[in-house]
């Protein structure tokens, strides 16, 4: 089974900065799309950001685009989501999730192969 460990959630200001990290432990497999999904309270999961794994092509919600940047480290089998200039409406818990296979579905949840178990981000006003 693959397990995905997200680190590097907090608590920071507007404006601030945090950069988060998912490590592959356990069995693991290769991933053609890797993304960071957002979830605040009573809302769903939503898209933030993906990473194709094989060309590092990269793809953004609106709401994020220009502040986060989605990157991978192929020798760690690690993905990053840097997030500058931190809004509170960002705050929310933050899971990585990989999948096998690539095609334009990546902005659904629903496509996923697993999941890690989540990262809180808090930004305060």
């Amino acid at each position: 089974q693959v397990h995905r460990v997200e680190s590097g959630g907090g608590l920071v200001q507007a404006g601030g900065s945090l950069r988060l990290s998912c490590a592959a432990s356990g069995r693991t497999f290769s991933s053609a799309t890797m993304a960071w999904f957002c979830q605040a309270p009573g809302k769903e999961r939503e898209f933030v950001a993906a990473i194709r794994w094989s060309f590092g092509s990269t793809y953004y919600a609106d709401s994020v685009k220009g502040r986060f940047t989605i990157s991978r480290d192929n020798a760690k089998n690690t993905v990053y989501l840097q997030m500058n200039n931190l809004k509170p409406a960002d705050t929310a818990v933050y899971y990585c999730a990989g999948r096998r296979l690539w095609d334009m579905r990546f902005f659904s949840a629903n496509v996923y192969d697993y999941w890690g178990q989540g990262t809180q981000v808090t930004v305060s006003s």
